[in-house]
C-alpha cells in the first residue's frame, strides 16, 4: 500500500535527521487524507527542524496527534514539552499530568520534566514581568512537581530540610 510506504519513508527521514524531507512526506500523507495520529505526530516532530514551519502549525499537529490518540503518553508528553518551549505553561502542565495519568508507572518522569522545564523556562518567557513574587511562584510550582516526582509532600521536605 502506498500510504504504508510513504509513512515508512517519512519516518526513516525523520530518524535520519532529514527534517525537510520528513516534513514533506508527512505533509503529503495528511494532504492525502490521513487521519493517523502517528502521521500528525511525525509532522510535528519533523517541523521542529524546518525553519519555515510556524509555531501554530507545529502546535496544531501535536494537538491533532493527541486528539486522534488520546491514550498515548508519548504524544502527550511531547506536546507538553513543546508547549513549555513556546511558553504555554498551563496547557503544558495539563498535558504532562495527562501523560502521567495514562502512564502511572512513569508518572515521576513526567512530573520531574515539567517541574524542571517550568522552573527553567518560565523565568525566560516571563522576563519582562518577573519580579521577586513571580519568581518565587515559579520556583514553588517547579518544586512541587519535583517533590511529586520523588513521592514527597511539602511537609516531608520541610521536615527533612530542618
Amino acid at each position: 500500500m502506498a500510504n504504508d510506504k510513504d509513512l515508512m519513508s517519512a519516518q526513516e527521514a525523520l530518524a535520519d535527521g532529514e527534517f525537510e524531507r520528513a516534513y514533506k512526506g508527512f505533509n503529503k500523507l495528511i494532504k492525502g487524507g490521513s487521519k493517523s495520529a502517528e502521521v500528525y505526530f511525525g509532522k510535528a516532530e519533523a517541523a521542529m527542524g524546518v525553519p519555515k514551519a510556524s509555531v501554530e502549525e507545529i502546535q496544531e499537529c501535536y494537538k491533532m496527534a493527541v486528539e486522534l490518540d488520546s491514550k498515548n503518553p508519548i504524544f502527550q508528553s511531547s506536546y507538553a514539552a513543546y508547549l513549555v518551549e513556546i511558553g504555554r505553561f498551563n496547557e503544558a502542565e495539563a498535558a504532562y499530568n495527562k501523560a502521567a495519568e495514562l502512564d502511572p508507572e512513569n508518572a515521576r518522569y513526567y512530573y520531574s520534566e515539567f517541574g524542571t522545564e517550568y522552573a527553567l523556562r518560565a523565568p525566560v518567557v516571563m522576563e519582562k514581568f518577573l519580579d521577586d513574587k513571580t519568581s518565587d511562584m515559579i520556583k514553588v510550582k517547579g518544586l512541587k512537581y519535583l517533590l511529586k516526582a520523588v513521592g514527597m509532600t511539602e511537609d516531608d521536605a520541610k521536615r527533612l530540610l530542618q
